[in-house]
């Protein structure tokens, strides 16, 4: 009888005696990593198996070895995460179609799970599919998730991705259990993203809020304790200070969401921003930071214990077996990449001893950077290209690093301009040109003076012209005089009026002259310009506007921003007689095509 009382005693015992079992968990997380596996910046600086003897940041050796520090260290549970743009940023794109190294490499690392951003898509579905077919052999590569893309039925040209996802290649959700906890997780392309993914095509991406609704209700089903979503749609400064943007929206209209890892934005948030008691952390970008969150789960709650972010940089030591790996992948470039073009990853092409910047979030309006890609690029054409070009542009959206004083080589001039692909082997958007009349130069500018009122990346830096403007004047009138540049003197006033039928040509990279098609969008259908060949023919595809930089060889060869970058560099005087040439003084500040006139 005492031993039945006692047994009754125990089943009706207050559950505050024995309390819920309670977890630890680590969460270490990236975003906007963009290939950057070897260190920033200058690369040839870069030592990551000794410490405290270069000033570079990032690196996939150091990452490595924070990454299993932090795992050896943690009792609890570690996850391990990234939330998107993993790819495109540096040398080491070029193989990946063939290859897939990247994410084999952060397979290795240990991550596991890994969003997709829309710099993926820089290369189109088809290519992303080949990575993700060369990643994903023999199982090395970590679950990628991509959970509202939305399939074209009737183009055919994202059906080799639709097979990755049939696959199981990339994934709309995946599970991880840990201690008996089941995490769940899902990704989202943000909105801007979305925008940004202009390579995605067919492929699109279904609303964010609805898509989040949808994979939470099915994580829950599944029995997910925990559900994290990695979303590359981002953080923002709101103009009060409080903290705004597509993640912190998400975290206000959609339930069930615990965790949410951001990122697009490069924001580099100190603490996390709690909304509705849900966690949004984002680490900034090219691996500067290691992210490390921290919780507490107990009766089916989570709360956030710490926070921190961990500087990427000379004091870690970075891991040898990973170092190794990419050394190898450094060869491999340097044989199938650089040497055919004349190039070496390691030898020095210029000298810079002065920063060089074009910084997007900060003070984009003052760049020293911009100017000398817009003068490299329109010296490239005019030296190489039959017919040359009036005039080259820049935007700041497509410069995608700065300049560190130092000695550059190949690989830091190219994360410079890294952007896309051609048609050949050779890495970056090719450089095209289209021709307008005067009066649709004039509208072009006149919209792009304030188009980086709504996204900085719209702001441009022009070389070949001189432009005189009031920046009082009404909408469309602000534009006073342009005048042609050719070798440093103004040669000719552009007449503005509709009797002028004279073309005058403009070059860029591909991806950037596709906004003159859109401008009757941009102007809310006030201006509507018609991008042409040089015979006045309308340009209805930009691929027909790629630059041929030898009319004497067969077929087309294309130009890159980066390679008119490497020669412009080169053509520089050695001031200090080292057998460098160095970046000309006149570059140490802004340079600006417009002059204000009343």
């Amino acid at each position: 009888m005492k031993e039945f009382l006692f047994l009754l005693f125990l089943v009706f015992l207050p559950c505050s005696v024995f309390p819920q079992q309670e977890k630890s968990i680590t969460i270490l997380f990236t975003n906007d990593l963009h290939s950057r596996l070897a260190g920033y910046s200058p690369e040839s600086e870069y030592s990551p198996l000794s410490i405290n003897d270069d000033g570079t940041r990032g690196g996939f050796a150091r990452i490595a070895a924070i990454l299993k520090k932090e795992r050896n260290q943690n009792p609890g549970i570690t996850l391990t995460l990234d939330a998107g743009d993993f790819l495109m940023g540096t040398l080491f794109q070029s193989l990946e179609p063939k290859t897939g190294f990247q994410l084999r490499l952060m397979k290795k690392m240990g991550y596991d799970v890994v969003a997709t951003g829309n710099h993926e898509f820089d290369y189109g579905p088809s290519k992303l599919a080949s990575i993700l077919r060369s990643a994903g052999r023999n199982g090395e590569m970590p679950p990628v998730l991509l959970s509202n893309a939305v399939f074209d039925s009737k183009d055919t040209a994202d059906n080799s991705l639709e097979r990755c996802f049939d696959e199981g290649l990339v994934r709309r959700t995946t599970i991880i259990e840990k201690e008996g906890l089941k995490f769940g997780f899902f990704s989202l392309m943000g909105k801007v993203a979305d925008e940004n993914a202009a390579f995605a095509k067919p492929l699109t991406f279904a609303k964010q809020a609805k898509t989040a609704r949808e994979m939470v209700k099915k994580l829950q089903d599944e029995g997910c304790s925990i559900i994290i979503c990695l979303s590359h749609s981002g953080v923002e400064k709101n103009p009060d200070g409080s903290w705004g943007g597509e993640d912190v929206e998400l975290a206000e209209k959609v339930k069930g969401i615990d965790v949410i890892i951001s990122g697009h934005t490069h924001t580099v948030l100190d603490k996390p921003v709690i909304i509705k008691g849900i966690p949004v952390v984002e680490s900034g970008e090219y691996g500067k930071f290691t992210g490390k969150l921290k919780l507490f789960y107990s009766g089916g709650k989570l709360n956030v214990e710490s926070y921190s972010l961990i500087p990427v940089d000379d004091r870690i030591k970075g891991d040898p077996e990973v170092n190794s790996l990419i050394v190898d992948e450094k060869n491999a470039i340097e044989e199938s990449i650089l040497k055919p073009i004349g190039l070496s990853y390691n030898r020095p092409i210029a000298e810079a001893g002065f920063p060089l910047e074009c910084n997007e979030q900060g003070e984009f309006m003052k760049s020293n950077l911009a100017p000398l890609v817009a003068d490299a690029i329109h010296s490239y054409v005019n030296r190489h290209a039959a017919g040359g070009t009036d005039l080259s542009m820049v935007a700041v959206g497509v410069i995608r690093d700065n300049v560190a004083p130092g000695i550059q080589t190949a690989p830091d001039i190219f994360r410079i301009m890294s952007m896309g692909a051609g048609n050949d082997i050779i890495p970056g958007y090719p450089l095209a040109r289209v021709y307008v009349t005067g009066k649709e130069l004039k509208s072009i500018l006149e919209i792009l003076l304030v188009a980086y009122k709504s996204a900085p990346a719209n702001y441009c830096y022009y070389s070949g012209i001189s432009v005189g403007y009031d920046p009082e004047g009404g909408l469309l009138k602000k534009i006073k005089k342009i005048q042609i540049i050719r070798n440093g003197l103004a040669s000719e006033t552009v007449d503005f009026s509709k009797k002028n039928t004279k073309l005058y040509s403009i070059t860029a990279n591909s991806y950037m002259l596709e906004f003159v098609g859109i401008i009757k969008k941009m102007s809310f259908g006030l201006i509507n310009v018609v991008p042409k060949d040089v015979a006045g023919h309308p340009v209805r595809d930009m691929k027909a506007a790629v630059i041929d930089m030898d009319d004497k060889s067969a077929g087309i060869q294309e130009g890159r921003e980066w390679l008119a970058l490497t020669e412009y560099m080169r053509s520089m005087k050695d001031a200090d007689n080292d057998g460098i040439p160095d970046i000309d003084l006149k570059y140490k500040e802004s340079v600006s095509a417009f002059t204000v006139i009343p």
